[in-house]
């Protein structure tokens, strides 16, 4: 039995399992040790484990494989981008569905559908537009009367303009803007439509920038209006924000000769104005929505503005009408 064992042993194992002592001069040497055990139980101790090393071995091996097949691919940053546009895409659309809804067709909200708009309201509406800038009352109180301004509520005309002053402005920042070759239509149309009736035409156009861009060659070609906006852009800056400026004060201090009552009296008003009128109730949600769309443009197009001041004009951006006037002051003047 013990010829047998020996000769299955491997090569490599025979110098330990020999029953010769080896020499002192050998590498090997081990110290000698009393009351071994025989060379039969070693054998058939190495014979016991080897089996269980070569499972082990196989485990290992086998846990590495599945492993690397179970590894998830981690998605990329233009994944994210690209699944980020596409839920904003849906939300602005959903907002312009809700906003027509809610603001034209829907009785439900204060004031007067327009399938359901009364007289007053009418009037109240070509009254505002004609004193559309503070033109025609400017034009009387320096003694031209070519046309009597209509007389309105200070609040309701300081309101109104303060919107439109604000519209006004964002022409050459469309224009401007590197993903407005997306929107296939007309720009000076579309700016004529956001002029009279803001967010309705603003917000699918916000949308319509975030589709994927399309390589068609040839840039598209811009009109003569829309290269005069831009190249006056820092002019168009001022007019609108004299606009706006002017509005919070002529709310405030506008008609004191036409018993309008002090500053109580007009926040008393504007707020049961606010409470009963589409009109004015639309423009709170037109000032909301431009809080979020000036940032959000302007951000995208810091590359337009002077490099020494782009700083400056992203954190200004966030600030309601200024951040607006800040980037059309610093437009790096360039054709359209």
């Amino acid at each position: 039995m013990a010829t047998t064992t020996t000769t299955s042993c491997p090569p490599f194992l025979r110098p330990f399992l020999s029953p010769k002592p080896l020499s002192p001069k050998s590498s090997l040497h081990l110290p000698q040790l009393h009351n071994r055990r025989p060379l039969r139980h070693a054998l058939n101790s190495i014979h016991c484990f080897s089996p269980v090393i070569t499972k082990a071995k196989r485990c290992v091996s086998g846990t590495h494989l599945c492993f690397s097949t179970r590894r998830k691919p981690i998605p990329s940053l233009e994944e994210d981008k690209y699944y980020l546009r596409r839920v904003l895409r849906i939300t602005l659309w959903v907002a312009e569905g809700v906003y027509i809804l809610w603001l034209f067709l829907l009785p439900y909200a204060p004031g007067d559908p327009v399938w359901a708009i009364s007289s007053d309201t009418w009037n109240s509406l070509v009254g505002l537009s004609l004193n559309f800038f503070f033109i025609l009352p400017f034009m009387n109180f320096v003694g031209i009367h070519l046309i009597d301004a209509p007389v309105l509520h200070p609040m309701s005309e300081g309101l109104f303009n303060f919107v439109i002053g604000w519209t006004f402005m964002f022409a050459p920042l469309l224009y401007t803007d590197r993903k407005n070759d997306r929107y296939k239509g007309s720009l000076d149309v579309l700016y004529s439509l956001q002029l009279f009736l803001t967010n309705t035409f603003l917000i699918p156009y916000m949308a319509i920038r975030l589709n994927d861009p399309t390589d068609e060659g040839a840039p598209r070609k811009h009109s003569q209006f829309v290269s005069t906006m831009t190249n006056v852009a820092p002019l168009v800056g001022v007019i609108g924000g004299s606009v706006c400026l002017v509005s919070l004060l002529w709310a405030i201090f506008g008609r004191m000769d036409a018993n309008f009552g002090g500053i109580a009296d007009r926040w008393d008003y504007l707020v049961g104005y606010l409470g009963s009128e589409r009109l004015a109730y639309a423009f709170i949600w037109d000032i909301c929505l431009y809080i979020i769309f000036q940032p959000w443009l302007i951000g995208d197009n810091l590359q337009n503005v002077q490099e020494n001041k782009a700083a400056v004009v992203k954190y200004l951006s966030y600030v309601p009408v200024i951040g607006l006037i800040a980037y059309l002051l610093f437009l790096e003047p360039k054709e359209a």
